[in-house]
């Protein structure tokens, strides 16, 4: 059973090596109702595979920078998608990049 409210401490939570992309850490902060919300952090020149938002994303950069869809987003950025867009060629900079996301369904 789903809690009405789940609070989560940042620092309390580990990063854990994403399962399916090297250079990729997630740090799990919570899901409720099927929405998920996690830190994610790139490697240096670190590339994620393309895909399609199963649902809507949203993607808020914190540190560094990363390229979507040809899109440089920087801290401070925001990036709002779509339920089925694609995403392709999403990678980071040469600095990395850390960013909150919130997502449906969990791939890590």
């Amino acid at each position: 059973m789903e809690r009405d409210y789940l609070v989560t401490n940042y620092e309390a939570e580990p990063w854990q090596k994403a399962k399916d992309v090297a250079g990729v850490e997630i740090k799990h902060l919570g899901t409720v109702n099927g929405q998920t919300m996690a830190l994610y952090r790139f490697e240096p020149n670190t590339s994620y595979p393309d895909h399609h938002h199963e649902d809507p994303e949203f993607v808020f950069m914190m540190e560094g920078e990363v390229i979507q869809n040809g899109e440089l987003l920087k801290a401070g950025w925001s990036s709002p998608a779509k339920k089925g867009s694609p995403d392709r060629n999403f990678r980071s900079g040469e600095n990395g990049g850390v960013f909150l996301c919130v997502h449906g369904k969990s791939t890590y």
